[in-house]
């Protein structure tokens, strides 16, 4: 089972492909996760990541690209995996389809959570407290969340033609135990 989680930054995607992971058994790929893992490696690409994040601006396509092209063949792969955070762009949306056709692999379901702006701001000031993320200040959040309406948003248009039985939209504004048991249900409807 190939799954793809999409929302703007706060909707709680890594959160549900988490629970959805756990509850399937298979990884979940959380591109922000595997970058800020590399940040402490303190090599050049880290130092490079490191000054990106900070700002809230976008890893390029080619080096997003080559973390999830090594992450998705590693053997706890071969029974799925959940992506959250990638793909954000076309370029990357484009390069994942053919990876996944090299491997005559394909995309069962797009998960797009979809959430009020009042929630995500109250998730994500929640989250800084908690969690002391150093890309959930003010400022960060704002550009992440005009980089998710023009970059991000877009790539819904080509997956729900491409995906049309295969996208779903999830109500985000849920609880999160809600929001999980929701989307394993249509999982099971669908047996995947």
């Amino acid at each position: 089972m190939i799954l793809i989680f999409f929302g703007p930054p706060g909707a709680g995607k890594g959160t549900q492909a988490s629970l959805i992971a756990n509850n399937f058994n298979i990884p979940h790929l959380s591109t922000g996760d595997i970058l800020r893992d590399k940040l402490l490696q303190k090599d050049g690409l880290s130092t490079r990541l490191k000054h990106i994040m900070d700002k809230g601006q976008l890893v390029s396509d080619d080096i997003l690209n080559e973390i999830v092209s090594n992450r998705i063949s590693n053997y706890d792969c071969l029974r799925g995996f959940i992506l959250d955070g990638y793909p954000r762009t076309m370029g990357q949306a484009l390069f994942l389809n053919t990876i996944l056709n090299s491997k005559n692999l394909k995309i069962d379901k797009i998960i797009d959570i979809n959430i009020d702006e009042r929630i995500i701001a109250k998730r994500i000031i929640s989250r800084f407290k908690t969690e002391n993320r150093q890309d959930d200040t003010e400022d960060v959040i704002k550009t992440r969340i005009s980089r998710y309406l023009s970059e991000t948003k877009p790539l819904s248009d080509f997956y729900k033609s491409k995906y049309f039985s295969d996208y779903l939209v999830i109500n985000g504004n849920q609880e999160i135990e809600k929001i999980a048991e929701d989307i394993v249900k249509i999982l099971k409807n669908d047996k995947l």
